[in-house]
């Protein structure tokens, strides 16, 4: 990854604070940066050390309820050895990162890597910051380096003794020949242990700002409306028709300037601004537009699935790894392409049926929102973003500024899910603000989130396969279908099951889509293990096998599989027999270095409503540095999951979505939330970092399903489930 290339020697340096303390950062500011430094109260790197020993760490990744802004400076405090009472938070500057060569390394937040990817450098920060401290103490007692300890915030050397405030301008004098190394597991102090997120009392008692919470001097309201068939854009407007409703300013229009923009681009869409944000609502309600639609006024996902079942009849593009070489279990002498072959020449064919998964919307709890103030000589920005130093340039690149007159203010994020990063409210906010002359509020209303959003893409899939005399599979063939943006999507966990069939074969198709596609809280994973864990149930079933002893027979050899499965065998009650109207189903996935099982248990009712009793995670991560905050994640993952499979679904016709409100595209409420949801850590030490944040989503649809069929014997192979004839 280009975010992870740095030298052990040269990427620390150091500058003063105005305090006489101590600033890390991975690359020397310039003298007049230095000098404008030792004046601010601001940071510009990864921590601080005042006077009165308090450690202020910045953090570069966005806090969206993941626990990010507690997990960096755990890091850091791990090698910096202080107490943990001792530690503030601050928020990282966007405008020092990216015009001193991207001084965080990177800022961009998701895919569950803040932890699993970057901890090298920021725990080798604290590590540095440590080092500099023994050697500013060595020098001023005139000791030799070994003798000094740095220890909970203290330094020492026989009789001598100091904080690490005392010492911290020295420190910032001090160059290390050599940077530290970052410690071994097994010699971890904090790391590891439950540590209550820095967040959660800002949240709960209403100081914690969002970027719809921001006001400006002077500032004015807008609401946009894009053309509500993705890629559509703006013909004309009317302005004449609402100039008189009250508060109405002015009406902007939003150019796009490539012909199909990504999601990072500003799309065509025209904004109304007032006084107010419900009268620059209700007045863009009111004004006639006229939108060109474009192609995609002839898909709707009716469309799609024909499309889809059309080209499951037939052949796909055969699935490779990065080598071109075919997926496992090719190795015994038998190509790919032999498998149509052996599949015609079986004795014991199962075939299955279609599965599927519809478009799905973030629906985050925050809807996206940016306030900017565009000046001539300064910009400031405050905005919907999982990556604050991407949207930095996003917005320079609107307005064709100079980076360094361009300051993105970080705030806390009310979710994200990947919606984060598929923005472009701050380049419309930039983009208004310029036009007016004023400060503006973009507030993107529910519907226009929504109908606007990078959806997740939806996936048809299905397979064959061949069964041996021991009831196992010895060919097996999958089909999935995909979409034409970001087709990659439909391979996750596919190509790369870890099943041990002797004979495999993966086959991709794509559909035409002209839908925004962006991540999805384990994106890939999250649709295609429903699918994929559906159907080792069925070919455990057709082989007469448990389907548990069937995961177990299928990865022997696989150790991180193996104690998932085992955890899952000895300790959640497993059974395929509750009875008439119960079930007890699992699921299996792996997704951003995790192994996630899930064990859930349901109970249909006559009339085919569904509960969901209890749910059982068994997560094999590798190392885990917050234990309470690794487990509240996976609840999080799994009841964002559920919420889909239970409820969602968005529905496209003529091109745009037609349920873009709570009242027609449902999340999932308390009375609904399973009421027993149980995480368990099965983590093995075997020297690898996996993500924690989106990990448990994957199995919970899957499982639920396999619940299902055993409490009814139908199988649920699309949803959501409360559409399903029960």
């Amino acid at each position: 990854m280009n975010d992870m290339k740095f030298t052990r020697r040269n990427f620390l340096k150091v500058s003063a604070t105005a305090a006489g303390g101590l600033v890390i950062g991975f690359h020397m500011p310039s003298k007049a940066q230095a000098e404008g430094l030792a004046s601010s109260t601001e940071i510009n790197a990864w921590l601080s050390i005042d006077a009165d020993n308090i450690v202020s760490i910045a953090t570069p990744q966005t806090e969206m309820g993941q626990g990010a802004f507690t997990a960096v400076p755990m890091m850091v405090a791990e090698e910096l050895d202080v107490p943990w009472e001792n530690v503030r938070h601050v928020f990282a500057d966007a405008n020092r990162h990216v015009n001193n060569g991207d001084l965080y390394t990177t800022t961009m937040t998701g895919g569950s890597m803040t932890v699993s990817r970057r901890h090298p450098y920021i725990m080798q920060a604290g590590a540095s910051a440590r080092e500099r401290l023994r050697q500013a103490a060595a020098t001023r007692w005139n000791v030799s380096l070994d003798q000094v300890v740095a220890k909970q915030g203290m330094l020492s050397a026989g009789d001598k003794q100091g904080t690490y405030g005392e010492f911290a301008a020295d420190a910032a004098a001090v160059t290390l020949e050599e940077e530290p190394k970052i410690k071994p597991y097994g010699d971890w102090w904090l790391l590891g242990t439950d540590v209550k997120r820095l967040d959660v009392a800002l949240k709960t008692n209403g100081t914690a700002v969002f970027p719809i919470d921001v006001e400006v001097p002077g500032m004015v309201y807008a609401a946009v409306a894009a053309c509500p068939v993705p890629e559509g854009k703006l013909v004309s407007f009317d302005f004449d028709a609402i100039k008189d409703m009250p508060g109405v300013i002015q009406a902007v229009e939003l150019k796009q300037t490539k012909d199909t923009p990504s999601f990072t681009d500003l799309r065509s869409a025209v904004a109304v601004v007032a006084e107010s944000w419900y009268q620059a609502k209700n007045a863009l309600s009111a004004m006639p537009i006229v939108w060109d639609f474009g192609r995609g006024a002839s898909i709707s996902y009716e469309s799609q699935t024909a499309e889809a079942l059309s080209l499951l009849a037939g052949t796909g593009t055969v699935l490779r790894d990065e080598e071109g070489n075919p997926g496992k279990g090719i190795d015994k002498g038998v190509n790919q392409d032999d498998v149509p072959g052996l599949l015609e020449a079986a004795t014991k064919l199962v075939v299955g049926e279609v599965y599927s998964r519809p478009f799905e919307a973030h629906a985050t709890m925050m809807p996206p929102a940016a306030v900017a103030d565009v000046k001539e000589d300064r910009v400031d920005i405050w905005t919907f973003t999982q990556d604050i130093g991407r949207s930095l340039h996003e917005v320079a690149d609107q307005l064709g500024r100079d980076t360094a007159n361009v300051h993105l203010h970080q705030t806390y994020l009310g979710g994200g899910f990947g919606g984060g990063f598929n923005m472009d409210v701050h380049r419309q906010a930039a983009a208004i603000s310029a036009a007016i002359g004023k400060p503006v509020k973009v507030i993107r209303s529910r519907e226009e989130d929504i109908a606007g959003d990078s959806q997740r893409p939806p996936v048809w899939g299905t397979y064959k396969a061949a069964l041996g005399e021991d009831g196992l599979p010895t060919a097996l063939m999958t089909h999935f279908v995909g979409e034409e943006k970001m087709p990659n999507f439909a391979r996750s966990s596919v190509a790369n099951m870890p099943y041990l069939v002797p004979n495999l074969r993966h086959e991709l198709s794509i559909i035409q889509n002209h839908v925004p596609i962006g991540y999805h809280r384990a994106p890939g994973a999250n649709s295609n293990g429903f699918i994929i864990e559906q159907m080792v149930d069925e070919l455990a079933q057709a082989g007469d096998w448990d389907p548990l002893e069937w995961r177990l027979k299928l990865t022997e050899g696989n150790e991180p599989w193996q104690r998932v499965l085992l955890a899952m065998k000895e300790k959640s009650g497993w059974t395929t027999d509750m009875g008439k109207g119960e079930g007890m189903g699992l699921a299996v996935v792996e997704s951003h270095g995790t192994v996630a099982g899930c064990v859930a248990t349901v109970s249909v009712s006559r009339r085919g409503q569904i509960y969901v009793d209890r749910l059982q995670y068994f997560l094999n991560s590798g190392y885990v540095i917050n234990p309470l905050n690794a487990i509240e994640q996976a609840e999080s993952s799994a009841i964002w999951e559920l919420s889909h499979a239970m409820f969602g679904g968005l529905d496209l016709r003529d091109g745009r979505f037609v349920n873009t409100n709570f009242d027609s595209y449902p999340m999932l409420r308390m009375p609904d939330t399973p009421p027993v949801i149980e995480v368990e850590l099965v983590n093995s030490e075997d020297q690898w970092w996996g993500g924690l944040g989106e990990p448990a989503g994957p199995p919970t649809p899957p499982a639920i399903a396999n619940a299902i069929f055993y409490a009814t014997g139908t199988r649920v192979r699309t949803t959501p489930f409360t559409k399903a004839a029960l």
